[in-house]
């Protein structure tokens, strides 16, 4: 195990600057990792506002399937693990890409909603990762930095940039982006010509040859902008997709996963290279959801399951298909895990798990439920939480107003059973209870050492909706 001194780490995690406003952030230590070789790349994809049934997989149950062109994500949903019931932590963006980042529930930190900022005292992948020797990259979009409206160029000096959370690299915006966008390499405005998912793989692509070069594993994030508004694909991706700008978005996305798929294989790093791919959240043009309820913002299961991905040759040979629940909070804890990193001192509690068990084909039930909880910033009893185990997802809609759904015979979320199983209803209760009490107390700083809660930098209020803003005819809302 490799261990680092207070100054090692900080340089290790790139966060010099962080350290001085966290002074307790050496008592977490430094990240361990076992210095094995053949250590796992790592790519984490992720689409924005892609719906359960927005891929041809599993486009069976929606009404516009005729439009839905992803033959790349198909591939790899064939040759890899298929999740049947993979969620969004939250059903908005923001949220959901600080459970990537952390492996926490994100009212752990006030990240409650689109544009709502990241904290610094929390412990991100590619600091873990960083720490361990690996190179680091984001590309695309970030939004964890505060800041509202259509996607503008980071700066370099943004106390929440990329850059402050262990990327050595990154070519990014704060929200979502289209054509010929104007981007922000490392504080450094570039202006893009060309599709946006191109655009970001492209320069993904150029940090992977370098760091295969150098022979060194790497964590490169990718976070598309589509199919989120504003909905402008290439004329011929449109065509592709039978004249729907909606999904040649998505088939944009498509194409740009085949171009990046192939340079892995041409690099001959991609049996060892894991790459998982989700998107942030439910959808809202009708059909994207299939026969779910509700979609993109709702705690219904529209708003929250999504396509899920892990295509890994080195260690999924055998492709399968799982009905075992998981979650974008699973994302750290599992990568972690396989890479071997250890952090001492590690923020918790974590809401994900690690899923290397799933993988390894050892796991057929998950061991731990999974929470979600929308709207009301934190404070008991308001907004929209669920608890869901193997089986059941329990709602707690208000005070003491509670349903209940079977979801393996009930996807749909369309009879109510808590009158019917009432002690199911207490059982579930008593844990999303206690989950919801946790998620108060670490909101109010208490995972941190003591002295070190900092108050999140408040996001400035939203634009006026321009051209690029507005709701795109078959689009998603702009937040």
């Amino acid at each position: 195990m490799l261990s680092m001194d207070r100054r090692s780490f900080l340089a290790a995690i790139g966060g010099g600057a962080a350290a001085v406003m966290l002074p307790g952030l050496v008592r977490r230590a430094a990240a361990e990792a076992a210095p094995e070789a053949g250590r796992p790349n790592i790519i984490l994809a992720m689409t924005d506002d892609q719906g359960w049934a927005d891929v041809g997989y599993n486009s069976a149950t929606n009404s516009e399937r005729a439009f839905v062109k992803t033959p790349v994500m198909d591939e790899m949903a064939a040759a890899g693990l298929r999740f049947n019931r993979f969620y969004a932590q939250a059903p908005l963006c923001s949220p959901t890409r600080g459970s990537v980042m952390t492996g926490r529930h994100p009212f752990r930190y006030g990240t409650f909603s689109p544009g709502s900022p990241f904290r610094v005292q929390e412990m991100t992948v590619a600091q873990a990762l960083k720490s361990a020797g690996y190179a680091t990259g984001h590309f695309g979009k970030w939004h964890l930095n505060g800041v509202a409206g259509p996607g503008k160029p980071v700066p370099g000096d943004d106390p929440l940039s990329p850059g402050r959370f262990g990327f050595d690299e990154w070519f990014s915006v704060s929200n979502y982006f289209g054509l010929d966008w104007t981007f922000s390499r490392k504080g450094e405005e570039v202006k893009a010509t060309g599709d946006g998912s191109d655009v970001i793989v492209a320069e993904a692509l150029k940090f992977i040859r370098q760091a295969a070069a150098d022979k060194k594993p790497f964590l490169a994030v990718i976070w598309y902008g589509s199919p989120h508004v504003p909905i402008d694909p290439l004329p011929e991706y449109k065509e592709k997709a039978g004249g729907s700008a909606y999904y040649g978005e998505i088939y944009g996305v498509d194409h740009s996963l085949g171009t990046l798929r192939a340079e892995l294989r041409k690099l001959g790093i991609a049996q060892n290279t894991l790459l998982w791919f989700n998107s942030d959240n439910g959808g809202v043009p009708q059909g994207s959801m299939g026969n779910l309820r509700g979609k993109k913002g709702t705690v219904w299961e529209g708003g929250l399951r999504v396509p899920g991905i892990i295509e890994w040759p080195a260690r999924i040979r055998k492709p399968f298909v799982t009905d075992v629940p998981a979650v974008t909070s699973d994302i750290y804890p599992t990568v972690l895990d396989f890479v071997g990193v250890k952090v001492p001192g590690q923020v918790e509690p974590l809401d994900g798990i690690s899923l290397r068990p799933l993988v390894e084909g050892k796991m057929t039930e998950r061991p731990k439920p999974i929470a979600f909880w929308h709207g009301g910033r934190g404070v008991k009893d308001t907004g929209h939480a669920a608890v869901m185990d193997n089986t059941y997802k329990l709602h707690k809609l208000g005070p003491e107003k509670y349903e209940l759904y079977d979801l393996l015979k009930d996807p749909a979320e369309a009879k109510d059973l808590a009158a019917e199983r009432p002690e199911v209803v207490a059982r579930m209760k008593l844990m999303l209870e206690a989950w919801q009490d946790s998620v108060v107390k670490s909101l109010a700083g208490g995972d941190y050492p003591p002295g070190t809660v900092l108050a999140p930098i408040a996001p400035p209020p939203p634009p006026k909706a321009g051209k690029k803003g507005k709701k795109a005819a078959g689009g998603a809302s702009a937040p």
